[in-house]
């Protein structure tokens, strides 16, 4: 059994933000959505919606942020374990990729109902 499992939750924290910064510096793609959420954060700031579009943008961005992890994980370990180009590989890494499409898309979903919302609300 790996050495790693069960360890203590301070130790785990400390292995996940490490993670996270190692693909916030390596990923360039993470690093535009980690901009993105924070101009949602600022508009929903400005424009002061209720506590469920607060909870639908943190859901969304938290999707979206998980498959862009999930995806730079996919994608470094086959690498690592098959440097050369393989069909199943390939196929691999543009299903991981694809999940990300996925979750900005619904992210998406979630924006343009809440600026259909603020548009149409009564005054």
């Amino acid at each position: 059994m790996s050495s790693w499992k069960n360890r203590p939750f301070g130790v785990r924290l400390r292995c996940a933000l490490h993670g996270f910064a190692h693909a916030a510096a390596a990923e360039a793609s993470l690093r535009l959505q980690l901009l993105g959420l924070a101009g949602v954060l600022v508009a929903l700031a400005v424009l002061r919606p209720a506590p469920l579009w607060w909870a639908l943008a943190a859901v969304s961005a938290a999707g979206v942020l998980a498959c862009e992890l999930l995806n730079s994980a996919i994608e470094r370990l086959a690498d690592a374990l098959h440097p050369a180009e393989h069909a199943a590989i390939r196929a691999a890494k543009d299903c991981a990729a694809a999940a990300v499409l996925l979750a900005c898309l619904g992210a998406l979903g979630v924006a343009a109902a809440f600026l259909w919302h603020v548009l149409h609300a009564p005054p």
